[in-house]
């Protein structure tokens, strides 16, 4: 992935603050009919001294080749807030007209080896954890306990886990930091104030909260 030092983001809270806000990682590698990417969302588990970076944690369905890849490498994508920059936002418009549109987002590159766990056990812990957050926040939350334990038994059955200790990160806040202090400022302002609820204004939030003087 480009990325100019000004847009490098090495801060592993903060990279994995991203990842844990947007879960659902592609998953990259290169298989027997090339190039393939999985759509997964994923628990990320702190360093340990294999996986100075972290660890991915998954699970895919048994009928998906993928978890017979094991060993490969990988690459994991989080796409976090993102949206289309108008040159309106620029000072030098006004002045000179001298601006052209852009495209602000941010976004982590997880590489690792994959591994595939066939572990009940295992797989149960996951996706009990994986409920327990994405439901966290509903009235009445659903747990994996609600189902007959002899359903959960016969879909745990169905996947297979997938784990990528990572030994490279790498992210990218391309947030307008080549830009003046006025300009970021007027940025985050403009996609604060969209009319769409979303990605916008959650990228107008982060602007907001990084604005710093020209790199």
């Amino acid at each position: 992935m480009y990325s100019p030092a000004s847009f490098r983001e090495e801060r592993l809270d903060v990279l994995h603050g991203l990842m844990a806000a947007h879960p659902l990682g592609a998953l990259v590698l290169h298989g027997a009919d090339g190039l393939c990417a999985d759509h997964l969302p994923f628990e990320i588990a702190a360093p340990t001294s294999d996986a100075p970076f972290g660890t991915l944690r998954a699970h895919v369905a048994r009928a998906n080749p993928l978890w017979r890849a094991a060993g490969a490498d990988c690459m994991v994508i989080f796409q976090g807030p993102h949206a289309y920059i108008t040159p309106a936002w620029y000072a030098e418009k006004q002045r000179s007209g001298k601006e052209v549109p852009t495209f602000n987002y941010a976004v982590v590159h997880a590489h690792g080896p994959l591994r595939a766990i066939d572990d009940g056990a295992w797989l149960l812990g996951l996706v009990t954890r994986l409920t327990a957050r994405h439901e966290a926040g509903l009235a009445a939350p659903w747990q994996v306990s609600d189902a007959p334990a002899d359903y959960i038994d016969k879909m745990l059955k169905a996947i297979v886990g997938i784990e990528i200790p990572l030994t490279r990160i790498t992210g990218k806040w391309k947030l307008g930091q080549n830009r003046s202090m006025q300009d970021q400022a007027t940025m985050a302002h403009g996609l604060a104030l969209d009319t769409q609820p979303g990605a916008a204004q959650a990228l107008g939030a982060l602007i907001a909260a990084n604005v710093t003087p020209a790199s």
